[in-house]
């Protein structure tokens, strides 16, 4: 195994359903958390029966270095993640990690812009906390979800932001729309310094197009199905950007990513 990256057995120390389909994970992974950045992914062995056989990647949600501990929150989507909520306390996971070369740009900034939609929000908790550890200032969260319901970690984000900006689709909470125009909306008084995002592919393509058109750099964390995390199945390919329009490159989400200016990629 590569030096920056282990392969363990992790305690689950702490389980938490957060709303219905989503559950919260804390592991025991010194080895991990010491080494872990904003935007890395863990790929997890969902089964011990091998019921399903390729792992589940997920996004680290919150690193503690000292109690050498790391987060993970997941929505039940399917088979895999079905059988992950199902697990105890005190069981072990197999875990590959962390994961992702492309990780978020961490330093000073006046001005920051974060935004994400659904369960995209959660990756971003870690950079906010480590954005405002390294002095930034007006860090600014924009939380997109479809209503009421499925609003998740309000608190938490107010905690390490300095601001929480939250829409509904429907208006059942706070503000009506998406959180991209309450951005947009923000900008018309002052641009921020840098914009990070994540969640679904819609919204990273109007985040993106929002920000090359008004020339504000942008990173955006990219959800793509993988199926081992290492570039062995070379599955997550994203088309890149080149300077011949007939020329095709891809780079991988697994290993490139999953985090990458919002310039260099075709989504």
């Amino acid at each position: 195994m590569r030096k920056n990256k282990f392969q363990l057995e992790c305690e689950i120390i702490k389980i938490e359903k957060i709303i219905d389909g989503i559950f919260h994970f804390t592991i025991k992974a010194p080895e991990i958390a010491n080494i872990a950045k904003a935007g890395q992914f863990l790929e997890i062995q969902v089964s011990k029966t091998g019921e399903v056989f390729l792992r589940r990647p997920f996004s680290i949600y919150n690193i503690n270095k000292e109690k050498g501990e790391v987060e993970f929150i997941f929505q039940v989507k399917g088979k895999g993640t079905k059988i992950l909520s199902t697990r105890k306390v005190g069981e072990t996971l197999n875990i590959l990690g962390p994961l992702g070369n492309g990780t978020f740009s961490v330093k000073k900034y006046n001005r920051i812009a974060l935004i994400g939609g659904g369960i995209g929000t959660y990756p971003l908790y870690e950079l906010a906390k480590e954005l405002k550890e390294n002095g930034s200032s007006n860090v600014y969260m924009y939380m997109g979800f479809r209503n009421k319901s499925l609003v998740t970690l309000e608190k938490e984000f107010g905690e390490v932001t300095d601001r929480v900006i939250i829409t509904t689709d429907d208006g059942s909470y706070k503000e009506k729309g998406f959180a991209l125009d309450m951005l947009k909306n923000d900008c018309l008084k002052e641009k921020p310094d840098i914009i990070f995002a994540c969640g679904p592919l819609p919204m990273l393509k109007a985040v993106q197009n929002f920000a090359n058109e008004n020339l504000i750099k942008c990173e955006m964390s990219l959800e793509e199905r993988m199926g081992c995390g290492i570039y062995a199945c070379v599955g997550c390919n994203v088309r890149i950007v080149t300077n011949n329009p007939d020329e095709i490159k891809y780079k991988y989400v697994c290993t490139n990513g999953p985090v990458f200016d919002s310039k260099e990629v075709i989504i």
